[in-house]
């Protein structure tokens, strides 16, 4: 559902801003755990703020077949965040494995994760 469309507003995105892959020089030493606690602050700002454009967004809560639209909708507005997120797991676990985590695990979860900081930021 969320493929497609994602996958060209990244097409669109990866042109526009670029991608410079530097491999800290620690990097290489890491562990497996270690990276993912480096990248965790990059998935959360990219998950806050197309959170917050869903929430944001006059068609929210209308229904959760929208949720996708709205997703796909708020990426424009939140490409720093997310190319930062995408350039950090290049950096911290190669080349390539940032587009890979945005296009499977992060879009497989994304729904939900925006579903519940909706949920959390509601009074």
């Amino acid at each position: 559902m969320l493929m497609v469309p994602l996958a060209g507003v990244m097409l669109v995105v990866g042109v526009a801003t670029g991608s410079v892959v530097v491999e800290p020089q620690d990097s290489l030493s890491m562990t497996a755990r270690q990276k993912t606690a480096a990248v965790e602050p990059l998935i959360k700002s990219a998950t806050e703020c197309i959170a917050r454009a869903v929430a944001a967004d006059p068609r929210s809560g209308t229904g959760a077949r929208d949720l996708g639209d709205l997703i796909v909708d708020s990426i424009p507005g939140c490409v720093a965040p997310v190319r930062a997120m995408i350039d950090g797991y290049d950096r911290y676990f190669g080349d390539g494995t940032g587009e890979a985590f945005f296009m499977g695990p992060y879009l497989d979860v994304l729904p939900s994760a925006v579903s519940k900081w909706a949920a959390d930021a509601a009074p």
